[in-house]
């Protein structure tokens, strides 16, 4: 079945958020990897879609989480800035951005 991206998403005069309105934030920081007599931490750079500031830092938190195991006290971030899509090197982001329909099998 093909369904258009804006209506999975929604319309704004429904007080959902349009694909348009959605931004890639990165975000640098460290996260310990060692937990014993002599911590370890490791730098990292992620790109992150959201739409505001505190839903990249929640998905960061989320992602590391799962992936690492790691609790939120483990992971600090440093920074986040709002990038535009042309400094992007993601490929995986850039395919994202370019979307425009879903396909469901």
């Amino acid at each position: 079945m093909l369904y258009n991206i804006t209506k999975l998403i929604g319309v704004k005069k429904r007080g959902f958020k349009m694909a348009s309105d959605i931004k890639i934030y990165l975000v640098k920081g460290k996260m310990m990897v060692a937990h014993d007599k002599f911590p370890m931490w490791t730098k990292f750079e992620i790109y992150v879609r959201g739409l505001k500031k505190e839903h990249a830092i929640e998905r960061i938190y989320s992602e590391l989480g799962s992936r690492h195991k790691m609790k939120r006290e483990h992971i600090k971030i440093e920074s986040i800035e709002e990038v535009p899509i042309e400094s992007v090197t993601d490929p995986s982001m850039l395919k994202l951005f370019e979307l425009n329909k879903v396909v469901k099998y």
